[in-house]
């Protein structure tokens, strides 16, 4: 079953019809391949590329029957070609067919997932250099820390995006590979020729060696690199839950005019887009599991795996292309509040310039841990009796013995802490 949330193009690539189509070019391919080696008759191809078809619904009801859903296929299809039919599916085995066409599917699903992503890179970009310079506080264990630039929150996940983009290119390169080797890999009723023919036409690399399936280590590092992207998308949503928080609401999702957020309080904007995303990318990683326990196989090949893959391959991909549509527009619509970021900046009164006074005192010729010591033993009077810790820093007789109170007033600036933005940027061109 295609769920809800699937997007037309996924749609289509995971459709049954396209499913059915997908293996049927590989027959037909296979069929091409043999007449090239004389195996069978040049004008009984032509017939089968004219006749071949097969109806959906009709397969079903051999399935039903025959309990065998490779096999209704072939008798439906042998229903609309007639006696040529005989030349079909010849040294194949079903998984031949149903591996091969599957990774065509799994290539056509990477083919959208890389332009989803291309696509978040290039908000992301925009984004990022929109906010290059805009200040904002930096947070580590959610604590105030040391100024920052929105721009550079954004840049961060544009680089991961970046990352993104080449390892899903490195996983579609994994997963386009055929295999028609036969029943347990050996080529004992085909020719090699017949698998190289075939994958060199649907844009697949032979299989280097197989038994009656295509190993399963490809499926599970497909499926893990899936994971992997869902888990930076993940991240990208979770800071904008942060941010969207009342006490800080530095940004926040687009709220269009006529969008409600809760059936009882009127007032509510909730992040619903960004808790989704985070929702869902834990769906697409929980399918990495069962693609690694899918791996080991019986003997040359038993089905176990046959029956997850029906669920977690189409389900990942189709997830994995909502969720990048929606950070996408999470992204290219977000609401910033430069205003707020400064507020905040300036929030704990000073403490984030903690590390320029030390540093300022040290410079002086203050040994280190101990100017550390000066210098935490008057944030802690900001933290706990909200005493003003610039002009406890001034009073400090120990801090004074270095540093006056204009060289103090001097390190009280972001400025000079973001001197650095330009360089980072510059690194990817922007």
């Amino acid at each position: 079953m295609i769920p809800r949330y699937t997007r037309p193009v996924m749609e289509k690539i995971w459709n049954e019809r396209n499913e059915w189509q997908t293996m049927l070019n590989v027959e037909i391919a296979a069929c091409e391949a043999n007449a090239e080696l004389g195996r069978i008759p040049k004008e009984a191809v032509e017939v089968i590329k004219a006749k071949a078809d097969f109806d959906v619904d009709r397969i079903h009801e051999i399935d039903r029957e025959i309990n065998h859903d490779i096999i209704a296929f072939l008798t439906n299809v042998g229903e609309h070609v007639g006696d040529e039919a005989k030349y079909i599916h010849m040294g194949l085995t079903s998984t031949d067919v149903k591996d091969t066409g599957l990774n065509v599917q799994l290539k056509q699903a990477s083919e959208v997932l890389i332009d989803d992503l291309e696509k978040l890179a290039e908000v992301l970009k925009r984004r990022a250099v929109e906010f290059k310079h805009t200040p904002t506080i930096g947070r580590t264990h959610g604590v105030h820390a040391e100024p920052t630039t929105f721009g550079l929150k954004l840049l961060l996940w544009y680089s991961e995006t970046l990352r993104n983009i080449d390892r899903m290119k490195r996983a579609a390169d994994e997963m386009a590979v055929g295999k028609l080797s036969g029943a347990v890999g050996t080529y004992a009723d085909i020719d090699p020729f017949v698998e190289e023919y075939v994958c060199k036409k649907l844009g697949l690399k032979p299989e280097i060696v197989a038994t009656q399936v295509v190993q399963r280590d490809h499926h599970a590092e497909y499926v893990a690199t899936l994971g992997v992207i869902a888990g930076v998308l993940s991240q990208m949503a979770l800071e904008v839950r942060h941010l969207q928080r009342t006490e800080v609401r530095e940004a926040e999702e687009y709220f269009s005019p006529k969008q409600k957020g809760s059936s009882a309080m009127p007032h509510k904007r909730n992040p619903v887009k960004s808790e989704r995303i985070c929702g869902m990318a834990r769906l697409i990683q929980g399918y990495s599991l069962p693609a690694f326990e899918d791996i080991p196989l019986w003997h040359e090949r038993d089905i176990s795996h046959s029956s997850v893959e029906r669920v977690i391959l189409p389900d990942a991909t189709i997830a994995l292309d909502y969720i990048l549509d929606q950070t996408t527009s999470l992204i290219d619509k977000l609401l910033v509040y430069p205003e707020k970021m400064m507020a905040d900046l300036n929030l704990t009164g000073g403490l984030i310039y903690s590390p320029r006074v030390l540093l300022a005192l040290v410079a002086k010729g203050a040994y280190r841990d101990t100017a550390y010591r000066w210098v935490q033993r008057n944030a802690m009077k900001r933290w706990l009796q909200g005493e003003d810790f610039y002009e406890n820093l001034c009073k400090d007789e120990d801090v004074r013995k270095y540093l006056t109170p204009e060289e103090i007033k001097a390190c009280f600036d972001y400025k000079p802490m973001l001197k650095h933005v330009d360089e980072i940027f510059a690194r990817f061109g922007l």
